[in-house]
């Protein structure tokens, strides 16, 4: 991974050394006198520099601010600040504190994996953003409510600064609120949106939520006319962000299949290069796409974001109706599959293995009622494992289990037995992350054998 960028300095109660500030992007010693300074200094325990204003109400300092495009923003002690415009090929990691400011390079140095979330911050102009889920008038930011959502995201419009501001937290939605609510917009676009409020056009000219025109009926030059089978057998990656579509061609003569990750309240990475046009494109150059959806994870495993054994089943439907949407978005039309990605966890222990079931249970039931096909995705020796053995549930119509033995085969694996879902209904990751080179470029990806449902 990319280890140093220009901007990648944890904020605290130290002094900010080191950064030149950008004609958009300031960096500013304090927090101004102003209403809401009280909020935003109780983000931080974070004193001034030497030289600085003098302490707030009760004692505490203000924050420090960063200033992007007109919004000023104060940074809790101990996140990272990471100037996009200057250091494209960041990775947008939602598993760091961290604000985000500018536009994420079409080439992100991303790992192959990171599920789980935290409290992040993305600012970019507005014109090179998904579509907002809101619109906020600046002067309604000190009231701004963050309610919980399925997929702990949430992204909203602020035409007075020209930006779309997205935002992710980990488990409760109030952190990510209390540093929203202590942003202000100054009204200094330096750098400039094209004028007040209006954004800014895309580098390609396309507004990243524009879908584009609609899906060919027919495969285009280089497509295969086979890509229309429920499955297909082949060499396969996945890694954490989309890559660009010239890596993507890159990498084609040596791949035919590539995972996708649609959303999720556990999805780790930002995705910028996802679109509808995106995916038409790569299933256009002949490759066949696994969908998937990192939604909460077992009570027992290594992730914050869980549901638990009395709620499984509810968030089990919960995550299939966001997942059928947010394939729809990006046109994947119904009949696809969709893989849930169930991380490891101790199946030993009965109370978490049964709540697993449940959630698995509920999302194929009400994933079929909306019209895709339910996949699952697992360690084989516990998800793949205990859905293959369970009795009394609805079983996903295909696999995509992990073991790691280095072995490209999807039959003959000592955790299953070789008659559980077949045929064509596996895809196995046989190696965890490494990097990679095809086409002169580099990626770290997980492999995969595919002999199992794509889209």
């Amino acid at each position: 991974m990319r280890r140093a960028g220009l901007l990648n300095t944890v904020l605290s109660g130290s002094v900010l050394a080191g950064v030149v500030a950008a004609p958009a992007l300031a960096v500013l010693g304090t927090a101004p006198a102003r209403p809401a300074s009280d909020e935003a200094a109780a983000l931080t325990g974070a004193t001034a520099p030497t030289g600085g204003t003098a302490p707030t109400g009760g004692g505490t300092r203000a924050p420090r601010v960063v200033e992007y495009r007109g919004l000023r923003i104060p940074v809790p002690a101990g996140w990272e600040v990471h100037d996009l415009d200057r250091d494209p090929a960041r990775c947008i990691r939602y598993d760091r504190r961290a604000v985000y400011l500018g536009r994420p390079g079409a080439r992100q140095d991303c790992p192959a994996r990171i599920v789980g979330r935290t409290e992040a911050v993305h600012v970019q102009p507005a014109g090179d953003a998904p579509e907002a889920r809101r619109i906020v008038r600046g002067g309604k930011l000190a009231t701004l409510e963050v309610a919980p959502s399925v997929d702990h995201e949430t992204r909203i419009a602020l035409p007075d600064a020209g930006v779309t501001i997205t935002g992710v937290y980990g488990t409760d939605p109030a952190p990510l609120q209390r540093v929203l609510r202590a942003a202000r917009v100054t009204g200094n676009q330096a750098g400039g949106t094209g004028g007040q409020g209006t954004p800014e056009p895309s580098r390609t000219g396309v507004r990243r939520e524009d879908p584009g025109p609609p899906e060919p009926s027919v495969p285009g030059p280089n497509a295969p006319e086979a890509r229309d089978k429920r499955w297909v057998r082949g060499k396969g990656f996945d890694t954490c962000t989309a890559p660009s579509l010239a890596t993507m061609k890159a990498w084609r003569p040596s791949f035919k299949v590539t995972n996708i990750y649609i959303g999720g309240a556990a999805r780790g990475c930002a995705q910028p290069n996802l679109t509808r046009r995106w995916v038409r494109e790569v299933r256009d150059m002949g490759y066949r796409i696994t969908p998937t959806y990192v939604g909460l994870q077992a009570p027992c495993g290594s992730r914050p974001q869980q549901f638990t054994a009395g709620n499984a089943a509810s968030q089990g439907r919960r995550a299939a109706v966001d997942a059928a949407r947010k394939a729809k978005a990006l046109g994947i039309p119904e009949g696809a599959p969709i893989y849930l990605d169930m991380e490891a966890y101790n199946s030993r222990k009965k109370g978490c293995r049964e709540a697993v079931l449940r959630f698995v249970d509920n999302w194929v039931r009400k994933l079929k009622d909306e019209g895709y096909t339910p996949c699952l995705y697992s360690s084989v020796a516990s998800g793949i494992r205990d859905v293959g053995r369970a009795d009394g549930i609805a079983k996903p119509v295909g696999i995509w289990f992990a073991n790691w033995d280095g072995k490209a085969k999807v039959y003959g694996d000592p955790y299953i037995p070789d008659d559980w879902w077949r045929p064509h209904r596996r895809i196995k990751q046989y190696r965890g992350d490494h990097d990679e080179r095809h086409g002169g470029v580099t990626l770290n990806i997980d492999s995969n054998i595919a002999d199992g449902l794509a889209y």
